[in-house]
């Protein structure tokens, strides 16, 4: 019986061991479940790390490191991935400073080329915009891969249930979907002093 016992007893601290990482094992991954949820890693430097900003949304806070310029950006991230790069999708981004609405950013992901003049001569990409139920067409400032959105699309969008943007790419005609619904509206106001406002064919 002594025999058994002894031969016994590794097994049973193997079968222990084994549950002891098994439960570890989940413990770590419903922890980097509840992380992936709640918050999400910057990809710039000096930025913190994201928090949620209701829906979809992320919100990341940051500080010029010359003028001591306090930042908010909250961030989108569209839905569904465009054909040249299925590991980033495009996103939107309304980036505020000291308080006030500095810019509102749409990265495709993928390589752009503007197609028209804007009315100072600066290139700019033609975008077709969808806001729930109103479609409008945009010519938005083309930065290399990131163009400049204009400040109705952006006060549009903090309220809708859609948001669409179809433009030209390298493959062809791509659309961006975005469910920019549930933005905590009181953050946007005290971070960058914008309100929504409802998307019009104006």
């Amino acid at each position: 019986m002594k025999r058994l016992q002894f031969l016994c007893t590794p097994n049973r601290r193997a079968s222990a061991a084994t549950a002891f990482f098994a439960s570890l094992i989940l413990i770590l991954a419903a922890a980097g479940s509840a992380l992936a949820q709640s918050g999400a890693m910057s990809p710039y430097q000096g930025e913190q790390d994201g928090v949620s900003a209701g829906g979809k949304w992320m919100e990341f806070h940051s500080e010029d490191k010359m003028t001591g310029a306090k930042r908010v950006r909250f961030e989108l991230v569209s839905n569904n991935y465009f054909r040249e790069d299925p590991d980033y999708k495009p996103r939107v981004d309304l980036v505020c400073e000291d308080g006030k609405f500095k810019t509102a950013e749409f990265n495709p992901g993928v390589k752009i080329r503007p197609n028209r003049p804007g009315f100072w001569g600066q290139p700019q990409l033609e975008v077709e915009v969808r806001s729930d139920d109103v479609h409008n067409f945009h010519g938005w400032n083309w930065r290399g891969r990131i163009l400049s959105m204009d400040k109705g699309t952006a006060r549009g969008m903090m309220g809708a249930q859609i948001l669409n943007i179809a433009l030209p790419t390298p493959s062809g005609r791509q659309i961006a979907e975005f469910s920019p619904a549930g933005l905590n509206l009181d953050r946007v106001r005290q971070a960058c002093d914008l309100t929504p406002k409802k998307p019009s064919k104006d």
